[in-house]
């Protein structure tokens, strides 16, 4: 497993655990200390869990915005903790760490979607990031990009 799986993986769970525990309140100061010192991680894996999870929380407005626009049918409030989150922590990589193919972000949010949800997590969270993908206007120009390099990839 690649070190930014087993930080996405990470930043989950500490999502997971300021969300269910704060419900509103910000996070306790020292949290990632605690957190790690249960934790055995590369000092690399650490650094992108933790990027992953100021970078969700610092741009959380925005963030919940997206998917109320586009869980349909799904408050986020009614949504199971771990697909919220999951999903929040897509949304910020597609919106703001340019670095990773959209394609990827969603088949990882996907796989660690079933890993650590629900059995119905892996098709949620894909039905809400593909609409994302599709039909979200700040992420028209790296759709293209992505789709330019998967035609470049076919025809090889």
């Amino acid at each position: 497993m690649g070190f930014r799986r087993k930080g996405r993986e990470y930043a989950l769970q500490l999502l997971f655990q300021s969300d269910v525990a704060r419900q509103g309140e910000r996070a306790p100061a020292g949290r990632f200390d605690a957190f790690w010192a249960e934790r055995r991680a590369l000092p690399e894996v650490r650094s992108f869990a933790e990027a992953l999870v100021r970078g969700v929380e610092e741009h959380l407005e925005v963030i919940d915005g997206v998917l109320r626009n586009h869980a349909r049918h799904w408050s986020l409030e009614r949504m199971a903790a771990v697909d919220r989150n999951v999903l929040r922590l897509a949304v910020y990589e597609l919106f703001y760490l340019t670095d990773v193919p959209s394609r990827v972000v969603l088949n990882e949010a996907i796989e660690i979607a079933k890993k650590y949800g629900s059995e119905e997590s892996g098709g949620f969270v894909n039905g809400v990031l593909d609409d994302v993908l599709k039909t979200e206007p700040a992420l028209y120009p790296r759709r293209e990009a992505s789709e330019q390099a998967h035609a470049s990839d076919s025809r090889r």
